[in-house]
């Protein structure tokens, strides 16, 4: 089993809830916030203490907005980070961020602490899309936080968009991969709005229905976003990732390539020893737990489990898959089962094997979760259960 080597933090705290999110947040204030860095650092030493420790490749504040923290509380769960866990000095160390709680000297603070990475969401370049989501914030706070970041120093940043949204036109989508192609990213994160239950998009929409674009404009927006950014240099490495050569988020592709790691925090997952454990998403019982010096615990994920999780999180780099990994991990049989069934005809334009395993771009990206499933559904008829050999 392969040694933990990067950690996520969540940062629950938000001045509001935007109208699309469904993440384990919280509007409280000052009070509320200092009580949760300490319990976070409490997690901290209590998870070196039961897991042991390694230095850190990777950590990634997430959120929530994690810029709402001041310098010192972000400083000080750093320095508990490396008091017990270490962190490597090429490591990436990453900070999500909205526009207008950023200032230059937050952000030369949270660079003297070691961020060096800072992830914005600016999610649209038009005020009433932007009133429409729930943001906090106006276009111009968006120029105005970047160019803070490239004051302060920090040379590698990402910007979030998100297409498909309530009254957006192809027009909006084009002004905004533009504008944010100006502001020079290192980084883009580009996601197709989705309505989830008990958010309050949803409980004003319904998918497929006006005012949100149609699924013939949005995978219109996908294919613009994607000839757009790479004529501008973004590799598309990631389903909804681009990055310019050698800026790839290091720490997301350790999800992606279904790598352990820790997860701390109101809500946090973690994947430890194969076992995906997760912590409480409401305040009070995530302190409680760390009150009592408790951490939440989890079978080991079946074969089958794992490899649906190999599938889902592989399948969406633009690498792919290496068949002789899965050979190796998951026994000769299901090498043999997966083969069979990729050569189907229904597999034919969604999917390319050499020594690896990929999906098509564009096409087998825009399909990527019906081809995942059926994959699965096939292999699991077949009674694969065999362990690897």
């Amino acid at each position: 089993m392969a040694v933990a080597r990067s950690l996520y933090l969540h940062i629950p705290f938000c001045r509001r809830k935007c109208f699309y999110c469904d993440f384990a947040i919280t509007t409280a204030g000052a009070d509320l916030q200092a009580t949760y860095v300490d319990a976070l650092c409490r997690e901290i030493q209590l998870t070196a203490r039961v897991w042991g420790t390694n230095p850190l490749d990777t950590i990634f504040f997430g959120g929530g907005t994690p810029s709402l923290l001041s310098v010192n509380q972000i400083d000080q769960i750093l320095q508990t980070v490396h008091q017990y866990f270490g962190i490597e000095q090429d490591a990436e160390i990453s900070l999500e961020a909205n526009p207008g709680t950023v200032s230059l000297q937050s952000l030369e603070g949270y660079k003297a602490s070691g961020v060096n990475r800072i992830s914005l969401g600016a999610q649209a370049f038009q005020d009433h899309l932007l009133d429409l989501c729930g943001r906090g914030h106006r276009v111009v706070e968006i120029w105005e936080a970047v160019a803070a970041v490239k004051q302060a120093g920090i040379s590698n940043f990402s910007l979030d968009l998100i297409s498909g949204l309530p009254t957006q036109t192809l027009d909006h989508w084009q002004d905004s991969l533009q504008q944010a192609i100006q502001l020079e990213p290192q980084h883009l994160s580009v996601y197709d709005l989705i309505v989830e239950p008990g958010t309050a998009f949803f409980k004003r929409y319904q998918p497929g229905d006006r005012p949100l674009p149609s699924e013939d404009a949005t995978v219109e927006m996908y294919l613009i976003a994607r000839e757009t950014l790479q004529a501008a240099g973004f590799r598309h490495y990631e389903i909804s990732n681009y990055a310019q050569p050698g800026f790839a988020c290091q720490h997301n592709l350790v999800y992606w390539q279904n790598l352990p790691f820790y997860g701390m925090g109101m809500a946090a997952t973690s994947y430890l020893d194969g076992k995906r454990s997760d912590r409480p998403r409401k305040m009070r019982d995530y302190l409680a737990m760390i009150e009592n010096q408790e951490l939440p615990s989890s079978p080991i994920l079946s074969l089958e489990e794992r490899l649906f999780e190999t599938l889902m999180q592989g399948l969406r780099l633009a690498e792919g898959l290496d068949l002789q990994t899965l050979s190796t991990d998951f026994g000769e049989e299901l090498y043999s089962t997966m083969l069979q069934i990729l050569s189907d005809d229904q597999f034919q334009t969604w999917v390319q094997i050499s020594d690896r395993l990929q999906l098509t771009q564009p096409q087998g990206w825009l399909f990527s979760d019906q081809v995942i499933t059926k994959l699965y559904e096939l292999v699991n008829q077949t009674g694969m259960g065999a362990s690897p050999s």
